[in-house]
């Protein structure tokens, strides 16, 4: 019995022990609510540039960013607002959410982990003003320790204080404490003349700051703004047709919050501040001067070059090209500071939509993608083992996707060139070969590489098409000018940064970002072949001309794009030590009158460039040891022989170089009485030399509309005794091929190309549907359109020869369906 007293003792004992460790541990050093007049200070923050010349300055004493109104002031659209959204029960609460604690309670302990749930708007008073330290934590005991502070606060003080409280000290974002500064900031006037709509805005914002930032993040501050509406009207604050008529009405945002210099960039460093915030590493109601990665002197030579550049286009004497907006970024390669952000050429101008950050809204970037995806083929550890000397198929492609659906692109200049060498093809941007090239690379594989280089936008793999090689998927300046330091920085990637340190005024470190080492995303010999074939102006010349504006007075690797329509246009070029993107365009998404990247971001890009490098050393791209230089066969990329008439010198990595002799250019001899190959019994008198080209089907087209002789066209008497369909060929469509009908685009448009070859020549050939004509040819190319019928058709072509003899071709068979309704 004495036994198990002693034992029961000891049982108690430990719990005592346990429950006093754990109440310690819980409550030590909990704040006062007596505090809570102490922690309502604003604070005192600069932001500067890199040479420390002020960017944005918030002072402690200016009361337009903090100023406190009485509860009788406060607009009863954001109490109402703040209560449906925050804590429908406020007025009945004992400051906690019971049924939500429990709730969370349940999740956490079902779940295994720890998550937020219940924070009634007196908790969140007690977490962001006594609890700041503790904000980031996800743990039960900064739970329990906000719990007991609100029951302390809600006794302490009355709902409509609390409420006053909380709608004057929380964080609005952009760096606005309370609602009168968070009215000033997004809208330019007093809280007391805020409308539902605006006022809905406003109460969305302090769950998520920086992600509903409506100057940042429009769409999901509105998306945000929606949900509260329809919280209120739930609650019976408003009634539906209150509640339509605020989704409707359109939400103008403040130009011009407080004075400013570089606006767009000090938003993007507004917005990482309120991310270092919510994540705990500062304090934002410390005094802080932020140091940035600005250089004030680039960021006003960028806004004067976008400004000069423009009124080019809006002056009197030029055709109306409807030219009105830009942006421009410049990044140091090595680190990824960004030394210049122009978001749009006049922030302060509503025609233009100039608050909207064109340098970090994701547009269709065009053929400004493309280096990207030849640097995959291009990498010598992957698939594809490509070299700068691989010979691309540039001529009409029609590509068949898994749905039935077909892609037949063209070039920018609407000609075939034929077989080109990477070289050339990325060099003057022709789009038939990139295409090709990603279908080589694969969607996957280019989707998961510019993830690595820091773009954020593009969606998975399956939400595109081949059309990617050709700029279809949205990225912002901002990363895709980012993404090309992997080549100015020898295949290593670096992420932008903003910030470079934060001190307090007395000099103290609050913030340094961590040192982010160099991911390497190719081998160096890869990134210095595309920096290579960017600077290179042979290689571009059939794209841009010779000596074009890409051409600045030092070594530059460059590349344009242009979108459908002439959307937008772009030009992003390098030197080892700087990155310069430019866009251009319309926010409103209106299309530009013919201006491509060459001639709309290409000139602003060109005098950016040379002013702002004018006192800086002429480098060149650092060639590693390993590559050598290779005569190659143009149309084949290997050795030439002495027939070769067209050859250049390649670069290659050591040990891809080619060991084999060119196979195109061959020697044949011919019979000049039947201009037939030679035979053994030809006369002596009548043999003579011919240099023919051997190539591929796909090209003969191409081929003998330049000229050149084919070995194709040239056989012997047996030879001619073939087949007749293997003298005449439908080569597109491909057999049994489904093609579907789009009916949200006018169908009279949706056609296909039929083509065929021939291995003789022919006085007449007729392309036939179905037993009906679509057209007859009397020299090549065999080329028609046709538009797309639902139902399942017979193609072929029948050609008349020289001597009156009927060829016809093997009949294909091919299929249109139409669109399955969703």
């Amino acid at each position: 019995m004495l036994r198990q007293k002693k034992v029961r003792r000891i049982i108690l004992a430990i719990i005592a022990f346990v429950g006093i460790s754990t109440l310690f541990f819980v409550f030590h050093q909990l704040p006062s609510i007596k505090d809570l007049p102490n922690k309502l200070n604003s604070p005192s923050i600069r932001i500067t540039d890199r040479n420390n010349i002020l960017l944005y300055e918030i002072f402690a004493e200016d009361g337009s960013r903090h100023t406190v109104l009485n509860y009788e002031d406060l607009p009863v659209c954001i109490m109402e607002a703040t209560i449906a959204i925050e804590d429908h029960n406020f007025y009945t609460n004992l400051g906690i959410d019971v049924e939500g604690i429990i709730r969370a309670a349940w999740i956490n302990l079902q779940g295994k982990e720890t998550i937020a749930g219940g924070s009634t708007i007196t908790q969140q008073i007690a977490r962001s003003l006594l609890l700041p330290d503790e904000m980031a934590e996800r743990t039960i005991r900064r739970k329990l320790r906000e719990i007991v502070l609100a029951l302390q606060i809600n006794h302490h003080y009355s709902k409509d204080e609390v409420l006053a409280l909380y709608l004057n000290e929380m964080y609005y974002g952009g760096l606005a404490y309370g609602i009168e500064a968070a009215s000033q900031t997004y809208f330019g006037k007093p809280a007391d003349e805020l409308n539902l709509a605006e006022c809905t805005l406003i109460a969305g914002l302090p769950q998520a700051p920086s992600y509903y930032n409506p100057l940042q993040n429009p769409d999901a501050a509105k998306d945000r703004q929606e949900d509260v509406l329809d919280a209120m009207q739930t609650q019976g604050f408003i009634t539906s047709q209150e509640n339509e008529e605020a989704k409707k009405f359109p939400l103008a945002y403040n130009p011009a919050p407080y004075p400013i210099l570089a606006p767009h960039f000090v938003q993007l460093v507004k917005n990482q501040l309120d991310q270092l915030a919510e994540g705990g590493q500062i304090d934002l109601r410390t005094s802080m001067i932020v140091r940035t990665t600005l250089d004030y002197n680039y960021q006003q030579e960028a806004e004067r070059t976008i400004t000069n550049n423009l009124a080019y286009y809006q002056s009197e004497g030029s055709l109306n090209k409807n030219v009105n907006n830009a942006a421009l970024v410049a990044i140091a390669p090595q680190n990824g500071q960004v030394l210049a952000l122009v978001g749009s050429a006049d922030y302060f101008n509503a025609n233009i939509n100039g608050t909207i950050n064109m340098a970090a809204t994701p547009r269709q970037s065009g053929s400004a993608f493309k280096p990207f995806i030849y640097a995959a083929a291009l990498d010598p550890t992957k698939p594809t083992q490509w070299t700068a000397a691989t010979v691309i198929e540039d001529v009409t492609t029609t590509f068949v996707f898994d749905d039935g659906s077909t892609y037949t692109p063209h070039n920018y200049d609407l000609q075939e060139h034929g077989p080109v060498p990477v070289r050339k093809a990325l060099g003057s941007s022709l789009n038939i070969p990139a295409i090709l090239t990603l279908e080589q690379v694969g969607i996957d594989e280019t989707i998961n590489l510019a993830k690595q280089l820091g773009i954020t936008s593009l969606e998975e793999a399956s939400e595109y098409t081949l059309s990617l090689a050709v700029g279809s998927g949205m990225i912002s300046l901002l990363e895709l000018s980012n993404a090309y330091s992997v080549f100015a920085n020898q295949g290593k990637f670096v992420p932008y940064q903003f910030i470079l340190n934060i001190e307090s005024p007395a000099g103290e470190t609050l913030y340094q970002p961590e040192d982010v080492p160099p991911q390497e995303i190719f081998p160096s010999e890869t990134a210095w072949l595309i920096n290579d074939i960017l600077s290179d102006d042979e290689a571009r010349s059939t794209g841009f001309g010779r000596n074009s504006i890409l051409n600045i007075d030092r070594p530059a690797a460059v590349k344009t794009g242009t979108t459908t329509n002439y959307y937008d246009n772009w030009t992003i070029g390098y030197t080892p030590d700087l990155i310069v993107g430019v866009w251009v365009g319309n926010a409103n998404h209106l299309s530009m009158q013919y201006v491509n990247g060459l001639t709309g971001a290409g000139p602003i890009w060109h005098d950016f460039m040379r002013e702002a490098l004018k006192n800086a050393p002429i480098r060149e791209f650092v060639r590693p040891d390993n590559m050598v230089a290779v005569e190659v066969c143009t149309f084949s990329g290997l050795l030439p022989t002495d027939f070769c008439k067209n050859t250049y010198t390649e670069w290659f990595i050591s040990g891809t170089e080619p060991t084999e002799t060119d196979d195109v250019y061959q020697l044949i001899w011919i019979d000049t009485s039947t201009n037939l190959l030679a035979s053994a019994n030809t006369p002596q008198e009548n043999l003579a030399s011919k240099v023919v080209l051997n190539l591929p089907v796909r090209v003969h087209n191409w081929a003998r509309a330049q000229g050149y002789n084919l070995l194709a066209d040239f056989r012997t008497e047996a030879e001619g005794e073939q087949p007749e369909s293997e003298q005449l060929t439908i080569v597109y469509p491909h057999l049994h091929t489904t093609y579907q009908i789009n009916h949200d685009y006018d169908q009279t448009s949706q056609e296909i190309m039929v083509e065929a070859v021939g291995q003789s020549m022919f006085d007449s050939v007729t392309l036939w549907i179905d037993n009906t004509p679509l057209a007859t040819f009397s020299a090549l190319p065999y080329l028609a359109w046709w538009p797309l019928e639902v139902g399942s058709h017979e193609i072929w072509a029948e050609g008349t020869t020289t001597s009156g003899e009927t060829v016809t071709s093997e009949a294909i068979e091919i299929y249109v369906v139409e669109q399955p309704e969703e």
